[in-house]
């Protein structure tokens, strides 16, 4: 049985597009629930609970560090206000589909001061810290060019700094085995407690009028805690085992399961070179395990997504991952997700049967 109607609501009114350039804007959790009794009352909004289809929105890494120029990792894309114009987007795909949208989901990269992605991490021949926006390979691990920060390895594997050695080194190695990524270092972001790792102001507020008005709850997973490992992926970190063959990290299971049994998954957020790409990536491969066919269940918002550029300050990037991007938009399309725009109707979307 699938709902009868698909119905395009008018945006609340106490929505103003302006605030998702401001990396301070907050709404009230109290004010935004009365208003949400107000507008479920007037648009005759059902609770999610009796959706006889589940359209399940998932949202990568929309924080503040990576939405706003204010950040230490903001998303720019070529336009230079990717991130921003994307959480508008996502915020008003939200409202007008506040009645259809079944459950919504916010990932949070979640990280702490010394991490193997960070240059605290990591130290030089010199004993100075490296810096962010460069790659980390087990040959320069070999050379001594990179090593393990000392200071951490009491805390991190009880001062053994020998095993942590081996285990950097055989990380470095999984990663250019498998061909994903090398290892890079970014600047610190999302650390645990900052005011970067918050949502962005206007989708937090989306987020929740949906929770309030629907009846559902403010899903979200938290990811990126495991200082010995990067994970751009919801689904899983890089690498899943230490060198000397112990479990290092393990694969989000039930948050996959719960995707895969929505009847449709929607996805936009940031960075889609980076962790959206990874999230999609690491769908696709269930997908494929399970049942090739799912994919057709799966929309991305690519007009709510952007990519890591990094500027030269010449006017041009030192840095520039939108033809990654690209590429893996258009592998997924093949394998028969839909590449959607958030402001096309969803009665307009293929495979998307809700009446």
């Amino acid at each position: 049985m699938k709902k009868t109607t698909v119905k395009e609501l008018p945006l609340p009114g106490f929505y103003n597009a302006n605030h998702a350039a401001e990396y301070g804007y907050g709404s009230n959790a109290g004010r935004l629930q009365q208003e949400a009794g107000a507008w479920k009352a007037a648009q005759g909004a059902k609770v999610s609970a009796t959706d006889t289809f589940n359209l399940h929105l998932l949202l990568i890494d929309v924080q503040k560090d990576f939405c706003f120029p204010d950040g230490s990792l903001y998303v720019a894309g070529r336009s230079g206000r990717g991130a921003i114009d994307d959480n508008r987007r996502i915020a008003e795909f939200i409202y007008r589909n506040l009645g259809t949208l079944t459950n919504v989901t916010a990932t949070l990269d979640t990280h702490f001061a010394y991490q193997i992605f960070f240059p605290s991490f990591w130290v030089d021949q010199d004993d100075q810290p490296l810096q962010p926006y460069r790659e980390v390979t087990r040959e320069q691990i070999e050379r001594g060019q990179a090593r393990p920060n000392p200071a951490v390895a009491k805390w991190l594997c009880g001062g053994n700094y020998p095993w942590l050695l081996k285990q950097v080194k055989y990380y470095c190695e999984e990663l250019e085995r498998a061909g994903k990524y090398t290892l890079y270092l970014w600047p610190p972001h999302c650390l645990l407690g900052s005011d970067g790792h918050a949502l962005a102001g206007v989708v937090q507020e989306a987020r929740l009028f949906h929770s309030f008005a629907r009846g559902v709850q403010s899903w979200a997973e938290v990811k990126g805690g495991n200082p010995l490992t990067e994970n751009y992926s919801v689904l899983r970190p890089e690498v899943l085992m230490r060198h000397d063959g112990q479990p290092l990290a393990q694969r989000n299971t039930q948050f996959l399961k719960t995707l895969l049994t929505s009847d449709a998954v929607v996805i936009g957020g940031q960075a889609a070179s980076h962790c959206v790409k990874s999230s999609i990536d690491d769908l696709l491969g269930e997908i494929v395990a399970q049942d090739a066919a799912l994919a057709r269940k799966v929309y991305l918002l690519t007009d709510c997504m952007s990519s890591v550029t990094v500027p030269d300050g010449k006017g041009g990037f030192a840095a520039d991952f939108t033809p990654q991007a690209d590429a893996a938009l258009k592998r997924f399309a093949d394998a028969g997700m839909h590449l959607v725009k958030s402001t096309d109707p969803l009665a307009s979307w293929s495979d998307l049967h809700l009446a």
